[in-house]
C-alpha cells in the first residue's frame, strides 16, 4: 500500500478510536466539515442507544471490529480510501499494549492493503522519545527511546504506518473537552503536593483536543509525503507555573504556597503519589516542548486563541465530569 494524504475523493473515511477523547472530536469535526455521511467509525460493539459521540442525524456509520481480535476486521476497509487510525491502548501489560497497539495495528493496515484504501494518517505520541530535556527539537532531530510498554507498543505501530507509506501525529500533553488524564493528574499532584517543583519554569508543549481535531481533518484534505511525522502542538510552549495556574483559575483550585527543589518535590511526591512513574514526573518538571511548525504550515489551520481561551472552553466539561466523583480527582 502507498498511502498519499492527496485529495479526497468521494468515497469512505474509517475511524478508529472514534468513541474515545481525541477520536469523539475528529469525528465532530468531520461532521461539521459535511463529512458525516462519508465517515464509517470502527467500534467493538454495537453502542446503546443515545450513547453515540456524534449526531445521530449525521450519517456517521459504525462497523464493528475489535483491534485485539484480527479476524473481527475482515472487510472494515472495503471501500476506504483514508484510513485516520487514532486507537490506541494505553495502560495494561506490555501484552495487551503489544496486542492492540502493534499487532492491531499491522492487521488493520493489511486490511487496507486489500481494499485498496489510499490514505492512512496515524495518531501517535512524543513519549516515544527517550526521556530528557526536549527543548524545540524538529521531529527528524530526537531519539526515540520509550519508557513504558503502551509507548513501546505506539512507537512499533508508528513503523508499520510509516512503512506502508501512511503519516504520523504526535502531539504531548492533549487537553480539552474529555480529558481524563492531563488536567486530572495536575490537580491530583498540586492537591498532593501543594508547591511548586523549581519554581514551575519547566516549559512544555500542549495542544487543545479542538485544534488537534481540526489538524487531522485538514491533513485528510492535504498532500503529504508517505512516511511523514508531525509534531502537533500550539507552537508557543508554556510554562508548567503558568499551565498551573491557568488550571487552577478555572477550577478554584489554590496556587501553591511553597517552592521546594526538584529533589525535595521528587520525593515528597513519590510519598504522596506512589503510582508517578519517574518517567510521569519528569514530563511534569523538566523541558518537554516541540518543534512543531511545520504541521500548521502544511494544514493552513489557525493556531488557535491559547491555552486559557481553550481551558475555558472546556471549564464546564472539567467542574462538572471530573469533580462529580466523591472526594474529587
Amino acid at each position: 500500500m502507498t498511502a498519499d494524504l492527496g485529495a479526497v475523493s468521494t468515497t469512505d473515511i474509517l475511524v478508529t478510536g472514534a468513541t474515545g477523547f481525541i477520536g469523539c472530536a475528529v469525528v465532530r469535526e468531520l461532521v461539521a466539515s459535511g463529512c458525516g455521511p462519508r465517515v464509517r467509525v470502527l467500534v467493538r460493539r454495537p453502542l446503546p442507544d443515545g450513547t453515540a459521540a456524534w449526531p445521530a442525524d449525521a450519517g456517521v456509520r459504525p462497523v464493528a471490529g475489535d483491534l485485539a481480535d484480527p479476524a473481527s476486521l475482515a472487510g472494515v476497509c472495503a471501500g476506504v480510501t483514508t484510513l485516520v487510525h487514532l486507537a490506541a491502548q494505553v495502560g495494561g501489560d506490555e501484552q495487551l499494549c503489544t496486542t492492540v497497539n502493534e499487532d492491531g495495528t499491522r492487521a488493520l493496515l493489511a486490511e487496507a492493503a486489500r481494499a485498496g484504501t489510499t490514505r492512512v494518517l496515524h495518531l501517535s505520541t512524543c513519549a516515544v522519545y527517550r526521556d530528557g530535556d526536549h527543548r524545540g527539537a524538529s521531529e527528524s532531530v530526537l531519539v526515540t527511546g520509550p519508557a513504558s510498554a503502551t509507548s513501546r507498543s505506539r512507537l512499533a505501530a508508528e513503523r508499520l504506518v510509516r512503512a506502508a507509506g501512511g503519516a504520523v501525529l504526535r502531539p504531548h500533553l492533549v487537553y480539552g473537552v474529555g480529558d481524563r488524564h492531563v488536567v486530572p493528574a495536575l490537580v491530583r499532584w498540586l492537591r498532593a503536593v501543594p508547591a511548586w517543583a523549581a519554581g514551575g519554569d519547566a516549559r512544555t508543549s500542549v495542544v487543545s483536543v479542538t485544534d488537534l481535531a481540526a489538524v487531522v481533518v485538514a491533513l485528510i484534505h492535504r498532500p503529504g509525503l508517505p512516511g511523514e511525522v508531525f509534531h502537533v502542538a500550539d507552537p508557543r510552549p508554556v510554562r508548567m507555573r503558568r499551565l498551573v495556574t491557568a488550571v487552577c483559575d478555572l477550577l478554584g483550585e489554590p496556587l501553591p504556597a511553597a517552592d521546594l527543589p526538584l529533589g525535595e518535590h521528587r520525593e515528597r511526591t513519590r510519598e504522596a503519589l506512589p503510582w508517578l512513574s519517574d518517567h510521569q514526573y519528569s514530563l511534569l518538571t523538566r523541558d518537554h516542548w516541540y518543534e512543531s511548525s511545520r504541521v500548521w504550515a502544511r494544514t493552513g489551520v489557525p493556531t488557535g486563541p491559547g491555552l486559557v481561551a481553550r481551558l475555558a472552553e472546556a471549564a464546564q466539561y472539567y467542574r462538572e465530569t471530573l469533580f462529580d466523583r466523591v472526594g474529587g480527582i
